[in-house]
């Protein structure tokens, strides 16, 4: 007999779940339905962030990289179905490289980024990285995963959480990894993905009083409007590579604590 077949659905990822815009809203891209979030499931978002970002920050460097690394391995048991979504064929591997390669940075950012300094005076001084807070990100465009994959990561290495406005244009590979992180190690909440209108969310991103940072590399055209939204809290403004990867990017979502300390006690 023959059968209709069951036609995923293309959620929210949020808190480690994948919720329905509570709007009841979707929009059509790459010819299905995907969940267009609202304000609130930003707010839900952010509120998640805040509540994982703490543990996360909390573990130690070198279990931070722990899992990292498994998320390469869950994301490469699901090549085939990340490539489908995916244009260039070598841009899963190039992914999952790249959170290999951030993998192994967590218990190094510290002796990069960080450092002894020299004082006129009977002290220690030393400069210390501390995680940004919560970071919100607006995802590039194209490459659709290699460009994912590259502003997030470098969130997660120091120990920050992160709420993604995915690409309005190619969502679908944005749900699809958020599917590998829930199978992963990454605590529910660390990272967070939003489907919809870039220019509904991400004023909404920049003005709230509970994100610490904002990456706009994947901005459509101007920024002004974010920027200045984004200064009401002081915001970090960040604009990263897409592609490529570096320690750097890595700092650019981390505070630097400078510590004294009197020699001799």
């Amino acid at each position: 007999m023959s059968r209709l077949p069951v036609r995923k659905t293309y959620k929210l990822f949020i808190g480690g779940a994948f919720p329905r815009s509570e709007s009841g809203r979707t929009y059509l891209a790459a010819g299905q339905n995907v969940a267009r979030a609202s304000r609130k499931d930003a707010r839900d978002a952010v509120r998640a962030a805040r509540s994982a970002q703490g543990k996360w920050a909390g573990m130690t460097a070198y279990n931070r990289g722990q899992v990292l690394y498994r998320l390469a391995e869950m994301m490469e048991t699901r090549s085939a179905e990340l490539a489908e979504l995916c244009s260039d064929d070598d841009e899963v591997a190039r992914s999952i490289d790249r959170v290999v390669w951030y993998a192994g940075w967590c218990d190094k950012l510290a002796q990069v980024v960080g450092s002894s300094n020299p004082v006129a005076g009977p002290y220690f001084n030393f400069t210390l990285p501390e995680p940004t807070g919560v970071v919100a990100v607006l995802a590039p465009p194209e490459p659709a995963l290699e460009g994912l994959v590259s502003r997030i990561a470098p969130v997660l290495v120091g120990g920050n959480a992160v709420v993604v406005v995915a690409s309005e244009e190619h969502p679908l590979v944005a749900i699809e990894l958020s599917e590998v992180i829930a199978t992963s190690d990454v605590p529910g909440g660390v990272v967070n993905i939003l489907t919809g209108h870039q220019s509904e969310l991400a004023p909404i991103l920049a003005g709230h009083m509970d994100v610490n940072a904002l990456d706009l590399s994947g901005t459509n055209g101007d920024s002004a409007e974010l920027e200045e939204l984004a200064a009401e809290n002081v915001k970090r403004i960040v604009r990263g590579a897409t592609r490529g990867q570096s320690p750097w990017e890595a700092a650019a979502f981390l505070e630097l604590k400078t510590v004294w300390h009197p020699l001799g006690l």
